[in-house]
């Protein structure tokens, strides 16, 4: 009867080793956990920052498109209106309309990429 009070006790002993080891190891599992979740939440608060960001950039990025276009038509608009000399300066009018619009294409293209 003493040898199984003995091994009784041996094993609990060792049942409490085991709970303590397994307590320390959630303990530290929890806290790891809550590290996550802040670093979560910061990255969360990262994102928003970022896309009001991008959403603030798009919004300037659309209205400098539109003030160049707009630019663009004034002075087609300007060009059009300009006497024709010579027939070196009536060849130069001509190709520059052509030269805007292409560079308008091109942004355009550039823009719709993005």
């Amino acid at each position: 009867m003493l040898n199984e009070l003995e091994s009784l006790s041996g094993n609990i002993g060792r049942l409490i080793q085991i709970s303590e080891r397994h307590n320390q190891a959630r303990q530290a599992l929890e806290a790891q956990i809550e590290q996550l979740r802040a670093n979560h939440a910061n990255v969360q608060a990262e994102l928003v920052q970022m896309r009001q960001e991008r959403g603030a950039l798009q919004a300037e990025r659309d209205s400098l498109s539109a003030k160049i276009d707009d630019a663009q038509v004034r002075l087609n608009a300007i060009l059009e209106k300009l006497p024709c000399g010579k027939s070196a300066q009536h060849a130069e009018s001509d190709n520059q309309p052509d030269l805007l619009e292409t560079e308008s294409a091109t942004r355009m293209n550039t823009h719709m990429r993005k």
